[in-house]
Parts: C-alpha cells; sequence; structure tokens
C-alpha cells in the first residue's frame, strides 16, 4: 500500500501543471464598422491613435479575414457577426427580398406584429425573422439568465440582428425626429433614460456644423456643412457625416451607465453598430478623403468609448472584437483612369429584360413581383397557373441575364437547390446565401468591379473586396498578435463561446480561433 501511495506521488509530480482558468470577461464589446476594408487598417495606421491603435497593438489581429457569403451586404453581414451562420442557414437572404407567403416586399427585420418606440413613421421592427440564435442567445440560455445583451446603432437592421431574439433591447436612430428609438418587441415603452437622453437634444450640437478634415488646421476645406436647423433634413444628414458614430457612442456611454453592464456580476453584450462610414463609402468611394477622416475619426470614437469603459468596467474585463459587414468597390470612374476594369449596369434594364422575354415567351402576366437588390423574384403561382415549369422558366430568365455584358456568373434557383454548381470559391460563397424558402429565383453576379448603381458606389459581390474585412480581438482568454491563417467572421461566434464556456450557436458554420485562445 505504501509502495503504491508512493509511485502515486512521484506521478503527480511529473503531471504538468494545471493551467489557470481563464477569467470570464464581464463585458463583450461587439463593435461592427459598416463598410470597413481591411485595407483601411494599414492604408491610414499612421494616423490611428486611439481605438483602432490600441486594438492592433495590444490585441489578436487576423490579417486575411472574409465573409464566406452572396450577397455581401448590410443585414447578412450584421446578422452572421454573432451567429456565426450563412444565410442559407439565418434566412436572412439580404437587406430586403420579397416575401412569398405575404405577397409582400420585406427587409430583414419587418415585423408588423410591433409597434415603434418614439417614432410614428417608421416601419416596426424585430428579429422574428432571424432563424437561428446569436452568441447573446446563448449566453442567456445558459445559465441564471440575468446576462444582458443591448444592441445600438443607427440602422434598425445593425441594431437588432447582432444580438438576436433574446436581446434586452435594441436602439436605433430615427431620421424623422433625431430620437433613439425601439419596438414593443422588447418592452412595452422606451426606458426612462432611453427618454431622457431623447429630451436632452444632445444631437442637435452640430446644427450648422461644418465638418472638415481632422489633420487640416483651421481654414480647411469644408468637407459638408450640416443644415442650420433641427429637423429631418438635419437628422438625414447627420448620418451621413461622422458625427453619426459620435451619437451612436454617447448613447451607448449611457446604455452602460443606466443597464450597468459590466458591472453586475454577469457577463453582458454590448453590440455597436457605426454606420456613417457606410453613408459617407457609398456617396464617395473608398479613395475619397473623406472616408479617410472618418476613418481616423473613428479611431477616436473607439479610443474614447474605450476609455470611459475603462473607468467603468477595467477594460481588462472586456472582451473586444470589432469586424466589419463588408468592404466595398472603388468608383468606376477612378477604375477607368487607373485603366482597371469596372462600369456601371443598370439594375431597372436587367429586370425590364427579364419581364420582357418571360412575356414574350409564356404570354401575359407580371412575372418578376419582387427583388432582392438585382436579383428577381418570378411569379410562382402564375407559373404554376399557365402549367409551365419553374426550372425551365428560370433557365429562360438566366439566358436574358447572361446576354448582358458584364456579367459574371447567373445561377437560378432550382440549380442551388439542387447543387447543380461547379465548386469553386465563389460558387461555394453564392451557394451559402441561398435559402430555400426566401431566395430569389435568380442570383446574379456581375465581373469584378462592375456596380448596378447608377451613381456612387457599393458592394455586394463574392470577390476579395466586398468579402475581406477586419477581425481584430482584445481581452480576457485573447492571445495578442497577427495571424495570417485563413478565417472567417463565422468564426466568431464559435469563438467566443469557448471563450464564454457556452453552446456553440445553432446556425454557426464557423472554427474555433484556438490558435488565439490563451486556454
Amino acid at each position: 500500500m505504501k509502495r503504491t501511495l508512493s509511485l502515486l506521488c512521484l506521478a503527480a509530480m511529473w503531471l504538468p501543471a494545471a493551467a489557470p482558468p481563464v477569467k470570464k470577461p464581464k463585458l463583450v464589446l461587439a463593435i461592427i464598422v459598416d463598410q470597413f476594408r481591411y485595407d483601411y487598417l494599414h492604408r491610414w495606421r499612421a494616423q490611428y491613435q486611439s481605438g483602432l491603435a490600441r486594438l492592433m497593438d495590444r490585441g489578436a489581429v487576423f490579417t486575411n479575414a472574409h465573409y464566406e457569403h452572396f450577397p455581401t451586404v448590410t443585414a447578412i453581414g450584421h446578422s452572421t457577426f454573432l451567429s456565426g451562420a450563412t444565410p442559407s442557414v439565418s434566412g436572412i437572404v439580404g437587406n430586403e427580398w420579397y416575401d412569398r407567403s405575404s405577397g409582400k416586399q420585406v427587409t430583414s427585420v419587418t415585423d408588423e406584429t410591433v409597434q415603434i418606440l418614439g417614432a410614428t413613421a417608421k416601419t416596426p421592427a424585430s428579429p422574428r425573422r432571424l432563424l437561428v440564435s446569436t452568441l447573446a442567445d446563448e449566453l442567456k440560455m445558459s445559465g441564471s439568465g440575468k446576462s444582458k445583451a443591448i444592441g445600438i446603432s443607427m440602422k434598425d437592421r445593425s441594431a437588432i440582428l447582432p444580438v438576436g431574439r433574446m436581446a434586452n433591447a435594441a436602439y436605433w436612430f430615427d431620421a424623422g425626429n433625431g430620437n433613439f428609438v425601439s419596438t414593443t418587441y422588447y418592452f412595452p415603452k422606451l426606458p426612462a433614460w432611453v427618454e431622457a437622453f431623447n429630451q436632452t437634444r444632445v444631437v442637435d450640437q452640430w446644427v450648422g456644423k461644418t465638418w472638415t478634415s481632422v489633420e487640416e488646421s483651421n481654414g480647411a476645406s469644408p468637407l459638408f456643412t450640416l443644415p442650420d436647423k433641427a429637423d429631418g433634413t438635419y437628422y438625414t444628414a447627420l448620418e451621413r457625416v461622422p458625427y453619426g458614430n459620435d451619437v451612436v457612442e454617447m448613447f451607448a456611454e449611457k446604455a452602460v451607465e443606466a443597464e450597468q453592464l459590466g458591472q453586475r456580476g454577469e457577463t453582458d453584450v454590448l453590440a455597436l453598430s457605426f454606420s456613417a462610414n457606410d453613408r459617407i463609402g457609398h456617396d464617395v468611394g473608398p479613395d475619397d478623403p473623406r472616408v479617410r477622416d472618418v476613418s481616423i475619426r473613428t479611431d477616436r470614437v473607439l479610443g474614447r468609448f474605450f476609455d470611459y469603459l475603462d473607468k467603468k468596467v477595467g477594460m481588462a474585463n472586456v472582451l473586444v472584437v470589432l469586424t466589419a459587414d463588408h468592404g466595398v468597390a472603388p468608383l468606376p470612374e477612378v477604375m477607368e483612369q487607373r485603366r482597371m476594369p469596372g462600369g456601371r449596369i443598370t439594375e431597372a434594364t436587367i429586370l425590364e429584360h427579364v419581364q420582357n422575354r418571360l412575356t414574350e415567351r409564356y404570354g401575359e402576366g407580371k412575372w418578376v413581383v419582387g427583388k432582392s437588390g438585382s436579383a428577381p423574384y418570378l411569379d410562382h403561382n402564375l407559373i404554376k397557373a399557365k402549367g409551365l415549369n419553374l426550372a425551365e422558366v428560370q433557365r429562360t430568365a438566366a439566358e436574358v441575364v447572361r446576354s448582358h455584358p458584364h456579367i459574371f456568373r447567373v445561377y437560378t434557383g432550382t440549380q442551388l437547390a439542387n447543387g447543380q454548381i461547379l465548386d469553386d470559391l465563389i460558387d461555394r460563397r453564392v451557394r451559402n446565401g441561398y435559402h430555400w424558402e426566401r431566395a430569389a429565383d435568380l442570383f446574379i453576379v456581375p465581373e469584378p468591379y462592375w456596380l448596378f448603381e447608377a451613381k456612387g458606389t457599393s458592394h455586394g459581390t463574392p470577390f476579395n473586396y466586398d468579402t475581406h474585412v477586419p477581425l481584430l480581438m482584445m481581452g480576457p482568454g485573447v492571445r495578442p498578435g497577427r495571424y495570417h491563417k485563413r478565417a472567417a467572421v463565422n468564426d466568431i461566434a464559435p469563438t467566443l463561446a469557448n471563450i464564454l464556456e457556452v453552446e456553440v450557436p445553432a446556425g454557426s458554420i464557423g472554427r474555433s480561433l484556438d490558435e488565439v485562445l490563451t486556454n
């Protein structure tokens, strides 16, 4: 017996010491910067001296992170962020689409069963169209249910989709009256602190203000001048200048204070989406000085919020993850000067040609009943009533679209449903965007750098300039450094789930980024 005990003691001496448990974060801060290409991190790195700089210097930086779906648009990016799901599973197939069950065009968050709070003119919204769980949902279901989850943005979909169906609240900005608003999905009336914030009219402080570059001295050329009256015109303009991001940050501070986020002995989730970058980028493209300026100002806004959290929660207790919902293409006119491909395709002409060709071949009828971006939804009831084969009608429509110049690929819904596609990177991303019940009848991919917009620029393709985005993590459980192995935004949710020791969200297709975990 003594010999056995001695052997056990000797064996124990040679066993490796157990790694100390990783301290759970008090707050998960999930940040999306709307339309922020990966290369923006390096284009203006020397000018970043605050929030982005802190993440890049002290956090984990993934240099090769992509979205693995098509189309690369705001609603899908935000729904992917903390769910890890592709549209094929999440059901969020676009910013908007044609809902066959109701016969209506809907947005990703349209919900006519709830009422708007704080505004009167906006369509009520909720996360009910999201078919999967998010990290916040799994955190809430894992324990006492006392964790809080709140989403904040200027856009409704950007506030709602990251935090999911069990969130305590989502708040977004109403350009009609300048209030932060929500709906009865979350509560019967706005919390008192939200009402108090709206009543301060702090959002009116930029009335008549001229936006000039932060890098230039007084007397710099104006980039934009806001209206001199606090009305709907001013609030709409506020969303298209960097001060819109300041509004989100100020409201986020009030949310942390009022809801005691990260200060209650539970792990809470706060998701912030900064939309001004997207509004500006659509208008002027990634090479314009205004995009450079709003990027530098984003660094400063993030730094200000980190400083606030350091005082309230302690940044050592905050797990930060930052990404973007998509990239963006350069302006076609700029690409022409560079002797690079690019140009404009008229979306309305594409849809009109589909309608005309189907009428010519199959007879009169409203063949195109809805759309999601440039993707048409055909009238399946009409096709059935005429005794036609859906796959054949889709092929006819696809042939018309393919006949247009600068169309890269066209997929039909039947093709995607039956897996009748190639297996290269583009095809896989398109397949990930197909949801059997909500998908359009055609998926149309233009050639690289070609846009369906008549002016400005946009995003939505499966090409790298739209899929390659920042992925930065910092805080408890994260090993700082640069990581060059390919990653996906879908990997964020399972990685955070590992750190928090909760179930991976139901629809996640990602892997855990184990290389960044300290334990």
